[in-house]
């Protein structure tokens, strides 16, 4: 997803340099390991998580939480993903679907409680799920994770009111009923998504959407409540004596934000955090770490450059090929990030159901390393057909949100591929995120808004239409390239790859699902959806004292396995 924390998943093959072997060879004990570790005392059960940016408190709000970290530790769903991309039952203990796969019957555990002591309901959850569709509130996810529940559409238009016993229905205490609009094999696995989680309706009604200024008064239903913010600094974040489920061992979890990875590292290296992601430019140092702190983890994660399909020149689709395949990812991937990257031209990775080894890139190129004489030949192509010349080429700006030196890096690498292989002089443009995501959703509809900017996707749950419908659908939120929604001359092959997509979103056969999908996302790359770049790669570095803590999970710990993580006496350990 666009936000930082987005959700990702892992399991693929690692493939890095040579230079890096010994980097991997200090990847090899299991840090969840809690063999021979004593256990510290009550005061130093404290985990200190880190994050790059500034705090907000409305990503509190299941409703409007892009990046759920924060919100997984406060509330938990029907259902959920462990830290091996399985779906789980949460505050469901089970659910089944119809014969005619529409309708979904979730039976709750017995005695579940909000963080106040309060009751947890099937009314709870179908409030919550209704809140966050509601029109008024304005949630920018709502219809992406929930818009197979029937009538939601018709809930955005007015023309019916709530969805409360019409598809959202709660029979008795203990039973949820959800009606979806159409047969879809990823529902459940979009009910894992945020969300979907239940928010104390005492608080919405009490405080409205302020209610996120006070959640240690009960908001949610996860393992540990929200008990103090410092405002720009820290989140802290104690055990929900309520929590259905076995008791967080750590006494505090402290979300704690810094500046930006590489601030974190160094704050890591003085043991002010618990965990750390290692910049590109430290991993050498960072193999050294003792005690097994270093491990290299690849993630189910894609880099790209995205264009506005309505903004000039990126209407014509052999422009938008040539600036693709002008750029060698191979040198992205293995110079300017020093191998720490798996250069690709997929949009869905390896590691997700539905990837497609065989894709190739635009205009049939399979090599990661582009197709410098093509892309001219394209880019000269199109330019006649918009009766451009490169003197008449309107200015293209590149907008991009730095969280490291190595963003800015490799943006600049690209602009000179480009200059280099096209003549053309891309302007980089570093803007702050919250500008970023503003001009994002002006850019929807709108010739005139963003030219190019360079974002990534993180998986929210392992299923290929989380890479496919959910981005490229003109319905979507996420379809800021106003992909299918568009007069360009190859419109016709975009509404065929959504077609595509459609079909395969309801297909309940997974392997005619998956073949549907991969011919989704060959059409779309040879649209030149996005500029495919590389598959992350993430250097990442934890405590010795830590125990029980995946750190090659592709999520935060699913609730119940927060009983398994605690501080040992191990050295080194966070200054708590």
């Amino acid at each position: 997803m666009y936000k930082q924390g987005k959700r990702f998943a892992t399991s693929v093959m690692l493939v890095v340099m040579a230079t890096l072997a010994v980097l991997l060879a200090a990847c090899g004990s299991n840090p969840g390991s809690t063999t021979g570790s004593s256990k510290a005392p009550d005061d130093k059960q404290v985990f200190v998580y880190p994050v790059a940016g500034t705090p907000d408190l409305s990503d509190m709000d299941p409703a409007f939480a892009g990046g759920p970290i924060g919100p997984t530790l406060i509330y938990t769903g029907l259902v959920q993903l462990n830290e091996k991309q399985q779906l789980i039952d949460q505050l469901a203990q089970s659910h089944s679907v119809s014969a005619d796969g529409l309708t979904w019957t979730f039976k709750l555990r017995p005695n579940l409680k909000f963080s106040d002591g309060s009751p947890l309901t099937s009314q709870d959850i179908v409030y919550s799920i209704n809140r966050a569709l509601e029109p008024a509130l304005k949630s920018p996810y709502a219809m992406v994770y929930l818009g197979l529940i029937k009538d939601a559409d018709k809930l955005q238009t007015g023309a019916v009111k709530t969805l409360v016993d019409d598809s959202l229905l709660a029979p008795t205490p203990d039973t949820v009923k959800i009606i979806t609009k159409q047969k879809a094999a990823y529902f459940l696995q979009t009910m894992t998504y945020v969300t979907s989680y239940p928010v104390n309706k005492k608080l919405v009604d009490k405080y409205g959407k302020n209610f996120v200024d006070h959640l240690s008064e009960g908001a949610g239903a996860g393992p540990f409540i929200m008990s103090k913010y410092d405002q720009g600094r820290q989140m802290t974040f104690t055990p929900n004596p309520y929590y259905y489920g076995p008791k967080p061992a750590l006494k505090k979890v402290i979300m704690a934000y810094y500046k930006d990875s590489e601030t974190i590292y160094k704050v890591y290296e003085t043991n002010q955090v618990s965990y750390a992601k290692i910049p590109t430019s430290k991993l050498a140092s960072a193999s050294n770490l003792p005690n097994n702190q270093f491990h290299l983890v690849p993630i189910l994660g894609v880099q790209y450059y995205a264009m506005n399909y309505l903004a000039k020149p990126f209407n014509n689709i052999k422009i938008r090929q040539a600036f693709d395949l002008a750029i060698n990812k191979d040198q992205i991937a293995n110079k300017v990030l020093r191998g720490s990257a798996i250069p690709t031209n997929n949009i869905v990775p390896p590691g997700m159901p539905g990837h497609n080894p065989d894709l190739t890139g635009p205009a049939g190129v399979t090599s990661t390393k582009g197709d410098q004489a093509k892309a001219k030949q394209l880019f000269a192509e199109g330019l006649k057909e918009e009766n451009l010349t490169l003197s008449s080429l309107p200015p293209i700006t590149l907008s991009i949100y730095a969280t490291s030196q190595d963003d800015t890096n490799q943006a600049v690498a690209v602009q000179q591929m480009w200059q280099e292989v096209l003549g053309v002089q891309v302007k980089i443009d570093t803007v702050d995120v919250n500008k970023l995501f503003s001009e994002l959703d002006s850019t929807t509809n709108n010739p005139n808004g963003l030219q190019m900017w360079s974002s990534y996707w993180k998986a929210d749950y392992p299923d290929p239409q989380n890479w496919l419908t959910t981005l490229f659908a003109p319905e979507s939120s996420f379809d800021n390239y106003n992909y299918g929604n568009n007069h360009a001359k190859d419109i016709t092959d975009q509404k065929k790859a959504l077609d595509l997509m459609r079909q395969a979103d309801g297909e309940m056969d997974i392997t005619t699902r998956l073949k549907l999908y991969n011919q989704a996302e060959q059409q779309v790359v040879n649209d030149a959806g996005w500029i495919p770049l590389y598959q992350m790669e993430t250097g990442k570095a934890l405590k010795p004292c830590v125990k029980g803590y995946d750190i090659n999970a592709p999520f935060m710990p699913a609730p119940d396995s927060w009983g398994n993580i605690y501080i040992s006496n191990d050295k080194p350990c966070t200054n708590v």
